[in-house]
């Protein structure tokens, strides 16, 4: 390049164009040109400048200042890292000023540049003054437009300083499918500048979220502030400010990001205003003249908006739209919640950070959480304070986390380890089934049929009669379903299952017709349970051996049958007339088997307990539930018969045996079926079938019981009429009903059910304590021999009379009492049904206690 090309390149390209051409080409004749490679320091800060460099080629980086600038950079927002390219000149204001090096220079590629050693450069300068007066001036303007720039700076962060936020306090913790989706979404919308709508519950620090958005964009050196809603003027002032006075928040953010918190609470006046910003991207600064108002602004900023609700208004005019999940659905993060917030608060206090108790974990994976993270912090935190120094946080600490659905019950797992370890075992129940039950069955039915024909002489039907169904009564209240886990008709049926499987390999049983049978299966097994009253009734199964061998032998029949055809227990769930009778009365029951509903949707991904499933952890291999019936979606007793199937396959320990307040899921969680209230209302009119000569004695019939028709209609008559009184009943409540809508009769209908059950049990106490203590002398007679001299336990009738009245007494309080728990209404307008109740009980006292 020439000398006249160099000057014409210095005049166009560089600072120095200000000179005249006769002090540009003495510099030009000075002028070395030196290659540096990339990534070379070219200048350390805070040395002297070794001459004027001017850059010809290539690209440099300066990343740093002088301390004194870095601070006042740092308290503008200003960025220290600025980039060269090339005409640009360095060293030019230290040599004027005589100054040290301000910044450190590094070539980011490889650079061609033009050099001038100091010393020759001060000459030059010496010899023509032009070249100080040129630059003085020049150096005095870009300070006065640097102060200018430092007070708007300054007046700028004073206005915004009240609404900073200064950082984002936390990423997202959780590695589930919520908080990866909660990711994204922040990552997408922190890729354009679009507006933001961030809405959820109370205390899942959405502010945070909207933090993370700015933080995340490529204008996070920007100022992102934070205004609440419920605290801006009608007018809006803070916000767009005045056409000729102070500046808003809008204009003062410059490219910033605004966070309108809570702004369901803005103010109305403001609406019009926020729809005109979100669709328009432009504001109007307030007049004091309604009829001038000022010109529409601009606006720089983003804007961001957070909510507790939907706003289909709003959520219209936004880009990105960020639903921010409650703790509750999140369940699988609140082990990496905890852990971090233990060590956040135990880094700010300098002690030794805890480990947490796995029952803990589950504990507070059981609890909802209505007050989202910021609850769990706290609790954490207090959690923390309580057990100052401990090495482990256990579940007790976590007292006040209760859910509802948790309160009022005592898991007897965790209270009685060694019956976790026997309902675990293989023991509970096949052992039981397989090995005692399975051959016991067949010699009941055996001597059902082989033996002597009445119950005075034959032992299978005294415990049939006088053991088993007073047994199972009293077991209700206690245990549930219990009974069905040891049923002889569903170990015959799985026999079945597995010999029709052995014997065609290539045949796979049907799945559940679920819709047809959730809608049917009810009146079926109610239609089974007439049939066997009146087969009872007519043909006196009671004492008759090989009638009550053969009932036994239909019901099993049944369950062989759909064995063979369905997958798993789909008679014992739907179809069997013993199993409805036992969920019904199951309902009263003070046990129920549970399952933490937080852990499970926290850390279970296989569903063993439902679908079964090899060997995980502590979980056993198994095939499943038998009934299909997952133990966190439970909502009463009627649809688990305590195998512990789920208890054994479940690697987490989230299955719970709970005691609890005797029939709580009734005015509860519980869900009314009118198969149900039937069947109810027939196991009512059993009593009555039942007690036949007693009823016709208290009304003064004489009717011919050897006769059939006769007996078949007065049994018809026993089996309806008692119904009528709950119907008769409920009518009166609508008649009187006032101005309190009454509940259906199908939700009422429950009340019933401790009367119905005392009644039964009332009636089997004369069986089971004044024939079941002769077993010893009938298990003799039963194969021919003599059984005198053997002990009999027997009641006096005084006692047996005293416990069915006290039985009786006790059911109508309780029906009483669960009545008014599922209204929830006034005794007074419940006043009928408590009459029906006491009339029922009126004619069972007169029939049974004698």
């Amino acid at each position: 390049m020439t000398s006249k090309d160099t000057v014409t390149w210095l005049q166009e390209r560089t600072a120095l164009g200000v000179l005249s051409a006769e002090v540009l080409e003495a510099i030009a004749q000075l002028l070395e040109e030196k290659v540096v490679p990339a990534q070379t320091t070219l200048v350390a800060e805070e040395t002297p400048p070794e001459g004027l460099y001017i850059l010809k080629q290539g690209q440099l980086e300066g990343d740093s200042l002088s301390e004194t600038l870095r601070e006042r950079a740092n308290q503008t927002g200003l960025a220290w890292v600025i980039s060269f390219l090339p005409g640009a000149t360095i060293h030019l204001q230290e040599l004027l000023l005589d100054q040290q090096a301000q910044r450190t220079i590094k070539t980011l590629s490889e650079c061609t540049l033009w050099f001038i050693p100091a010393e020759q450069f001060r000459k030059i300068v010496a010899q023509y003054p032009e070249i100080t007066q040129a630059f003085s001036q020049r150096l005095a303007q870009e300070l006065a437009q640097l102060s200018s720039q430092l007070n708007y700076e300054q007046e700028r962060q004073t206005a915004l300083r009240p609404y900073l936020v200064a950082k984002a306090r936390r990423g997202v913790v959780g590695k589930s499918r919520y908080a990866v989706r909660l990711r994204q979404q922040i990552k997408e919308a922190a890729e354009s500048r679009r507006p933001v709508l961030i809405f959820g519950e109370p205390g899942l620090e959405k502010d945070n979220t909207a933090a993370l958005v700015h933080f995340g964009s490529s204008y996070r050196r920007e100022p992102i502030v934070k205004v609440d809603c419920s605290t801006l003027q009608a007018s809006g002032a803070e916000l767009f400010g005045r056409a000729s006075g102070k500046p808003g928040l809008i204009e003062s953010l410059g490219t910033g990001t605004l966070v309108l918190n809570n702004i369901q609470e803005l103010p109305p006046e403001l609406t019009p205003k926020l729809a005109q910003l979100l669709e328009t991207n432009t504001y109007t600064p307030l007049s004091r003249s309604e009829d001038s108002p000022a010109p529409s602004r601009s606006c720089q900023a983003r804007i961001m908006m957070i909510a507790e609700k939907h706003l289909p208004t709003i959520e219209r005019q936004v880009g990105h739209l960020i639903k921010v999940p409650p703790l509750r659905v999140r369940k699988a993060d609140i082990e990496d919640q905890v852990e971090y917030y233990i060590r956040l608060f135990c880094r700010a206090k300098g002690t030794r950070k805890p480990k947490v108790a796995p029952e803990a974990i589950r504990r507070l994976q059981a609890y909802d959480f209505p007050g989202n993270l910021k609850e769990l912090q706290s609790l954490v935190e207090r959690a923390l304070v309580q057990c100052a120094g401990a090495n482990l946080l256990t579940e007790e600490v976590f007292w006040s986390v209760e859910t509802h659905k948790k309160r009022f019950r005592v898991n007897l797992l965790n209270a009685y380890p060694d019956l976790r370890r026997f309902l675990r075992s293989s023991w509970w129940p096949d052992r039981i089934n397989y090995g005692f039950t399975l051959g016991a069955f067949a010699l009941v039915v055996a001597l059902l049929f082989l033996g002597p024909q009445h119950r005075s002489e034959n032992v299978a039907l005294n415990l049939f009669w006088a053991w088993w169904w007073p047994l199972i009564l009293i077991g209700f209240p206690f245990v549930g379903r219990l009974w069905c886990a040891v049923c002889p008709f569903m170990i015959y049926g799985e026999v079945t299952q597995k010999l029709s499987q052995w014997l065609f390999p290539g045949r796979s049983l049907k799945r559940w017709p679920r819709q047809s049978a959730e809608k049917w299966g009810g009146w079926f097994l109610f239609g089974l349970f007439v049939l066997i009253y009146l087969w009872e009734e007519l043909w006196h199964l009671e004492d008759t051996a090989y009638l009550s061998a053969c009932l036994l032998l239909l019901i099993t029949a049944g369950a062989m049958i759909f064995s063979a055809i369905f997958e798993r227990r789909f008679w014992c769930r739907y179809l069997c007339p013993i199993g409805g009778m036992n969920g019904l009365f199951a309902k009263l029951s003070m046990t129920e088997l549970r399952a933490q509903q937080g852990t499970c949707s926290a850390e279970c991904t296989t569903y063993q307990c439902y679908k079964g499933g090899p060997q995980k952890g502590e979980g056993l291999e198994t095939g499943g539930c038998p009934l299909y019936s997952h133990p966190a979606q439970l909502e009463d007793n009627k649809d688990c018969v305590l195998c512990m199937t789920c208890l054994k396959a479940c690697p987490h320990r989230s299955v719970e045996l709970n005691l609890r307040p005797p029939g709580i899921e009734l005015w509860t969680t519980h869900i009314p079926q009118g198969s149900e209230v039937a069947l109810l209302m027939l196991l009512l009119g059993g009593v009555y079938l039942h007690r036949l000569p007693e009823l016709q004695s208290t009304l003064g019939l004489h009717l011919d019981l050897t006769q059939f028709w006769q007996h078949f209609g007065f049994s018809l008559v026993a089996l309806i009429v008692p119904a009528t009184v709950p119907f008769l009943a409920y009518s009166a409540i609508k008649l009187f009903k006032g101005s309190v809508k009454p509940r259906s009769f199908i939700e009422l209908a429950y009340g019933y059910l401790p009367l119905v059950l005392g009644a039964n049990l009332a009636h089997y106490w004369r069986l089971g304590l004044g024939e079941a203590g002769r077993i010893l002398p009938l298990t003799m007679a039963t194969f021919g021999l003599s059984g005198e001299g053997l002990p009999v336990l027997v009641a006096h009738p005084a006692v047996i009379e005293f416990l069915q009245g006290t039985t009786l007494i006790f059911s109508l309080l309780l029906t009483m009492l669960l009545t008014q728990k599922i209204a929830r209404q006034s005794f007074r307008a419940l006043l009928p049904q408590h009459l029906g109740a006491i009339a029922l009980f009126v004619s069972l006292w007169a029939i049974i206690v004698r």
